[in-house]
């Protein structure tokens, strides 16, 4: 294949069409709309606009600032977070299989909150860290997830997606067995608080842990969206992209990086929620197209509002109590991607 057959076939997935933009602005109205419904609805009613317009009461704009906004505003960051890196790796590895979870990066990450969580006051006294100690531990575990794939890809310069995935399993099947000692030596008040870290909740939200994240994460959309190019040149094989001039094993260096720390940063102050990361990129993939120009930005704003959704679902369907975000995107999640697998096997 010649260099400008490359470039003909580059051109086809480098812009953004017109249903494309129209996908991207139907999906940022529907984001609108479930800000608002996460804002207003839930075991105690507020209106947006009577807080707009000061005719709330004072209660409800406690639980409007305090408790509902951030919630919501971490429900949308922690969503994004988990669609953007779904969608760069599945580009990176061109396989629609690919997945942060797969990878071992959550496990990573749930393994360093378990430790705090169960050892924590006895190694280190919460003084120190005070409320960052969980999200620290959870952020030092995906980075050593991150250093052992590093370590085992030689530098993530092996190509193939399976070497990859096999790492990534037996960091899952470690991870597992250190939770689940753990979880056997927890006690009781720890481990009810385990269990319902490890479903996925947003019941912990506050300004404090939500600032500094999107301080991180946003950096983050930005330098993996500047890489859309070159996702897109990957997609015609590695040799190809080579000889258009991409650094591929720095590409690679790059995603995985990037894609790991918001990862982290995520599990670290919502728990595990599983799926998301998977199932929005294929469907707006489905939609409108593969170039990732509009797959990025098109995943981050539904992965956001799909996220929102899903932590109001929890909250209303059997208040006042509150159900695991994760338990409800993993009901959704598991039977789509056992049609995936069953749609990659006919393909």
């Amino acid at each position: 294949m010649s260099v400008f057959e490359l470039i003909s076939k580059f051109n086809k997935l480098k812009f953004i069409n017109n249903l494309q933009l129209l996908i991207i602005l139907i999906l940022v109205v529907v984001l609108f709309i479930s800000l608002y419904l996460g804002i207003s609805l839930g075991s105690f009613q507020i209106s947006f606009f009577d807080y707009l317009f000061g005719n709330d009461s004072k209660l409800q704009q406690r639980v409007f600032e305090e408790i509902r906004l951030p919630r919501v505003f971490l429900a949308g960051i922690v969503g994004a977070s988990l669609a953007l890196s779904g969608a760069s790796l599945q580009g990176l590895f061109r396989n629609p299989l690919a997945d942060p979870g797969l990878i071992g990066v959550s496990a990573g990450a749930a393994l360093g909150a378990t430790l705090v969580i169960v050892l924590g006051s006895s190694w280190v006294p919460s003084y120190i860290f005070g409320p960052f100690i969980l999200p620290l531990s959870a952020i030092a575990g995906a980075a050593f997830v991150i250093y052992l794939l590093y370590l085992f890809t030689k530098g993530f310069g092996y190509s193939g997606i399976t070497y990859m995935l096999l790492v990534g399993i037996a960091v899952n099947a470690l991870a597992s067995v250190g939770i689940g000692i753990l979880t056997f030596i927890s006690t009781d008040s720890e481990l009810r608080g385990l269990t319902f870290w490890t479903m996925g909740s947003f019941g912990a939200a506050n300004w404090l842990l939500v600032l500094p994240a999107y301080i991180f994460i946003i950096p983050a959309f930005i330098w993996l969206l500047n890489s859309a190019r070159k996702l897109d040149l990957l997609q015609l094989g590695e040799p190809e992209a080579i000889r258009l001039g991409v650094d591929v094993r720095s590409l690679k260096f790059k995603v995985i990086i990037t894609s790991a720390i918001v990862v982290g940063i995520s599990v670290s102050l919502s728990g595990m929620i599983g799926f998301v990361g998977l199932v929005v990129p294929h469907l707006v993939r489905l939609i409108g197209g593969v170039n990732h120009n509009y797959l990025i930005p098109a995943s981050i704003i539904f992965g956001s509002s799909i996220m929102i959704i899903a932590d109001l679902l929890s909250r209303v369907l059997i208040q006042p109590a509150e159900l695991p975000v994760g338990l409800l995107t993993s009901a959704i999640g598991a039977p789509f991607f056992l049609w995936l697998i069953l749609r990659v096997k006919k393909t």
